[in-house]
């Protein structure tokens, strides 16, 4: 097994174009080196990768005598996506040591708690996020401000530094990355050398990486997804990285032609976000030939590329690394791949793997109650286990030999697996167990929708209720008309809130914020509809409607008969402002 210092190494004495980043002094974000780079057009300065790893050599060595002894070599890097992440993060593999990537949305204690709690003896920063740390206690952190004299003072001793590979190993600890922190503290994943190394030749291998493409990492790379799916197969194929300072959905395509990027990654609402900016003639006047990445969804994905003319893959692989799953040519639409040996769906509850999907001709999933479980991995899995997080661990090591991903899947008859969310993210209404991303597959055909959410609002009666959020245009009348006409929508699938709003919430890596759409409820500043009980259209929640509803006045309605549908439409045609 190859460790990644070997494959930074292994970039010694290569002066093709490496890494393109802004100027210093952009408008959208400077971008410090700390090394001699020339100006690639205007706008952005291009590092070859012989500069690359001769700068990742002298972080090294001064990391070497930075780091305090007797604790864990792990330096925090609190940075947007400038050229200093990528140059620490060779750096620590270089000098055996880990980068704990710091979320920089974080706030106060909870930011104190992340440095802190991975052991951070160098805090890596720049002005930009020189305000975050100002009243914070962070007792034995040292702090260095790249862009600054100090800095380049600093390196300047290590000028002459030379990669060396032997001082790290693939067992050791490269990575601390943060996972989501909706039900609880952030939990640091342990990523080694060797996983990253082979994460990056499996992608490389994967997607055909050639040493000429570019990588644009657009998506924050505090976050596993830019590291291990995009920087990592560009670093074990010799390719190059684009980077994008925060990601910019109208500076996105510009961007591509820039850098002639061939290659992204993507999160949660990023492709939404592209997809809402004015479409042109030349959308396909690019070099843009794959994005892979989670969440876009099969209608966004679909629109990407007749617009784009770009595939998106959607993939899957547990932040932590205990499943995977490939893509795969002849993989169905809206499939993420084909179950790996010992790749299950199990149910939550009996521990018994559920039974297999049944589709309509159109793909729509009939069965959901029955055959959407937990997908486990009861073969071999590199899970690294959390830094200082027993607890955590057990959740996901329940049996022996078991990894628990805490991801719903379903699985047709050929074996093909379909993300279906979270299990933080299901629901239950009347006893029956619900999948929000299966709502919100059905709820992204609605013409209207920009963006959708669908999360639970407690119920007196009946435990849970549907509440969606949509962003885009709202019918209260043509959207209970689509509900009707959706074959596979449950009669307690249909929504009876939905949040109308101009823009989704996220979180720093583009996921829906549903944390805090859960917790704003009904109670929100945006217009509410809701179908009250018995009625088959759509009106706007008055605080009476919500003050009676938490008494108890609320129990489950179905849908009913489109012909109903239209007796109670001349009566609500003229819903009354909201209170």
């Amino acid at each position: 097994m190859e460790s990644v210092a070997e494959l930074v190494a292994a970039r010694w004495g290569d002066h093709r174009p490496g890494l393109w980043c802004q100027n210093p002094g952009n408008p959208e974000g400077p971008g410090s080196t700390g090394s001699t780079g020339r100006a690639e057009g205007p706008g952005s300065t291009v590092l070859t990768h012989h500069q690359v790893a001769a700068s990742a050599a002298a972080r090294a060595a001064l990391l070497a005598d930075l780091l305090p002894s007797g604790g864990p070599p792990h330096v925090g890097v609190l940075l947007d996506n400038t050229p200093e992440f990528p140059l620490w993060l060779s750096a620590a593999a270089l000098a055996g040591a880990a980068v704990a990537g710091i979320n920089p949305t974080r706030r106060g204690p909870e930011l104190a708690r992340d440095i802190l709690h991975t052991e951070c003896g160098l805090l890596i920063t720049e002005h930009t996020h020189l305000p975050l740390l100002r009243g914070l206690d962070l007792p034995g952190v040292r702090l260095l401000i790249t862009g600054t004299p100090e800095y380049d003072d600093l390196l300047a001793p290590y000028a002459d530094a030379r990669p060396d590979a032997s001082r790290a190993g693939p067992a050791d600890r490269l990575l601390l990355y943060f996972t989501s922190g909706s039900t609880g503290a952030p939990k640091a994943a342990i990523c080694t050398q060797g996983r990253l190394a082979a994460a990056g030749r499996s992608l490389a291998g994967q997607f055909s990486v050639r040493r000429d493409d570019v990588h644009y990492v657009c998506m924050p790379m505090f976050h596993g997804n830019a590291v291990i799916a995009d920087w990592a197969p560009a670093l074990a194929a010799g390719a190059g990285v684009a980077l994008r300072r925060r990601f910019s959905a109208s500076g996105f395509l510009a961007d591509v032609r820039r850098y002639r990027a061939t290659y992204f990654t993507y999160v949660g609402r990023a492709i939404q976000y592209v997809l809402a900016t004015e479409p042109g003639p030349d959308d396909r006047d690019h070099t843009l030939r794959l994005g892979f990445g989670t969440e876009a969804g099969a209608v966004d994905a679909a629109a990407f590329e007749r617009r784009f003319g770009v595939r998106l893959v959607e993939g899957y692989g547990s932040s932590e690394g205990g499943a995977a799953v490939q893509w795969s040519p002849g993989t169905p639409a809206g499939a993420v791949g084909r179950a790996a040996p010992g790749l299950v769906v199990l149910d939550r509850e009996t521990r018994a793997e559920c039974p297999a999907a049944v589709l309509d001709p159109a793909g729509r999933l009939l069965n959901g109650e029955e055959a959407i479980g937990e997908l486990v991995n009861r073969g071999p899995n590199p899970f690294e286990g959390y830094w200082r997080n027993p607890s955590a661990e057990a959740e996901r090591r329940r049996t022996d030999g078991e990894y628990w991903t805490g991801d719903l899947f379903y699985r047709d008859r050929d074996g093909f697996l379909y993300f279906a969310g979270r299990t933080d993210d299901r629901l239950r209404v009347d006893s029956e167990n619900l999948a929000a991303a299966m709502i919100e597959n059905i709820l992204a055909r609605y013409e209207g929708a920009a963006g959708v959410a669908v999360y639970a609002v407690p119920d007196p009666v009946t435990g849970d209720q549907v509440m969606a959020a949509l962003a885009g245009s709202f019918d209260p009348l043509g959207f209970a008309e689509f509900l009707l006409a959706q074959p596979d929508l449950g009669t307690k699938m249909a929504p009876r809130f939905v949040r109308i709003l101009e823009r989704m919430p996220v979180t720093a890596t583009n996921k829906i914020h549903r944390a805090l759409l859960r917790r704003e409820g009904i109670r929100c500043a945006d217009p509410v509809w809701w179908r009250p009980p018995g009625s088959a259209t759509y009106r706007r929640l008055t605080t009476a409607d919500a003050d009676s509803r938490e008494t108890g006045g609320n129990a489950e309605g179905p849908l009913v008969s489109r012909e109903a549908l239209h007796r109670c439409a001349a009566r609500d045609s003229n819903p009354g402002p909201a209170d």
